[in-house]
C-alpha cells in the first residue's frame, strides 16, 4: 500500500505543477494553510508578493510576473506594452506589467511586479480579448490586432513610434488581417487616425 503524502507533499506537488499559489488553491484541494506557513519557513516557498506564493528554487519563465498578475486580478487583461511582448511584436521590454481593468473596477496593488493600470471601458474592454494559459494560470490578453489598436488610442501615453512599429510588424508577419484592424479601430473610435496608416499597408 502507498505511504500517504503528508500535507506539506501535496503543496510541493501542487506548487510544482502550478507554479504561482495562493491560499485558496490549497483550500480547493482539502489542504489546510499551516504547511505552507511551514515551507515558507523553511525557505522552500517564496512569499512573491500579498497573497501569492512560489517555489525558491526551479526554472521559471520570464512571465512568471504575468502569472502572479492574473492570480491576483483574474479581472484584468494585458494590454498595450505587455501585450506586444507577449505577442512577440516590436521591441519594447516594459518595465512594469501594463493591465486594462473597467472604469468602476477596484485598483489593483502589488508589491512585485509594479503595475501600470489602465482604465478600459465597455467594448474596448471586452473586444479583442484572448484566453491564455501562463505558467498554468488562466490570463486574458488582447489580440494581436486589438494591442496594436490600442497603441494608437493611448498613443500620447506609448508613443506614436511604438505604435507604427507594431503596426508594421503584425501586418508584416500576419499576426492579424485588415478586417481584424479595422473592426478594433472601430470599437476604440480612432478609425480616422488610423485610416492612413491602415491604407499604406495595402
Amino acid at each position: 500500500m502507498p505511504k500517504k503524502r503528508t500535507d506539506e507533499e501535496r503543496v510541493l506537488a501542487l506548487a510544482r505543477k502550478q507554479p504561482v499559489l495562493r491560499v485558496k488553491d490549497l483550500t480547493a484541494q482539502g489542504i489546510h494553510p499551516e504547511p505552507l506557513r511551514r515551507l515558507l519557513q523553511k525557505g522552500v516557498l517564496t512569499r512573491s508578493t500579498r497573497g501569492v506564493y512560489r517555489l525558491t528554487e526551479g526554472e521559471f519563465s520570464e512571465k512568471l510576473g504575468l502569472a502572479e498578475v492574473a492570480k491576483r486580478v483574474p479581472q484584468g487583461v494585458f494590454c498595450l506594452l505587455t501585450a506586444l511582448q507577449f505577442h512577440n511584436i516590436g521591441t519594447q521590454q516594459p518595465h512594469e506589467v501594463w493591465l486594462a481593468v473597467g472604469r468602476e473596477a477596484w485598483k489593483p496593488k502589488l508589491d512585485y511586479p509594479r503595475l501600470r493600470v489602465m482604465r478600459f471601458s465597455g467594448k474596448a474592454l471586452t473586444e479583442g480579448i484572448e484566453q491564455h494559459t501562463i505558467e498554468g494560470v488562466p490570463a486574458q490578453v488582447t489580440t494581436p490586432a486589438k494591442t496594436v489598436v490600442d497603441c494608437f488610442k493611448y498613443r500620447n501615453k506609448v508613443g506614436l513610434d511604438v505604435a507604427l512599429e507594431a503596426l508594421r510588424e503584425c501586418w508584416r508577419e500576419r499576426k492579424a488581417t485588415m478586417d481584424e484592424f479595422w473592426k478594433c479601430a472601430k470599437v476604440c473610435r480612432v478609425s480616422n487616425v488610423m485610416r492612413p496608416y491602415l491604407e499604406s499597408l495595402q
